[in-house]
């Protein structure tokens, strides 16, 4: 069962944007926390931002004042905005839904940071 579909990755130059999006059903978003994670090759799985069910976020010092998490409950959709992209920020990002005995996984999506 696919249960949560991520779009946006790509190529993108230092310092430039990308918008991740990630969908899922209706009962995901009612209950659900959602998270991104990044992994790059070699290195740690790593959570990059986290939201609550009311729109509470959270961020590590790696990627805070440039990316921003948010969600729109009505569209099942969670999104995380990424501004002045640097090449460390190179991984595949995930989306990442988080219950009571349950956690559901995207399928990620590669994000490049390459002049």
């Amino acid at each position: 069962q696919v249960q949560l579909v991520e779009s946006g990755g790509g190529l993108v130059q230092p310092g430039g944007s990308l918008r991740l999006s990630c969908t899922g059903s209706s009962r995901i978003f009612s209950i659900y926390a959602m998270d991104w994670y990044r992994q790059a090759p070699g290195k740690q799985r790593e959570l990059v931002a986290t939201i609550t069910r009311g729109g509470t976020t959270n961020y590590p010092d790696s990627v805070k004042g440039r990316f921003t998490i948010s969600r729109d409950n009505s569209k099942n959709t969670v999104y995380l905005q990424m501004n002045s992209l640097k090449p460390e920020d190179t991984a595949v990002y995930s989306c990442h839904a988080r219950g009571v005995g349950s956690s559901i996984w995207g399928q990620g999506t590669q994000v490049t940071v390459s002049s």
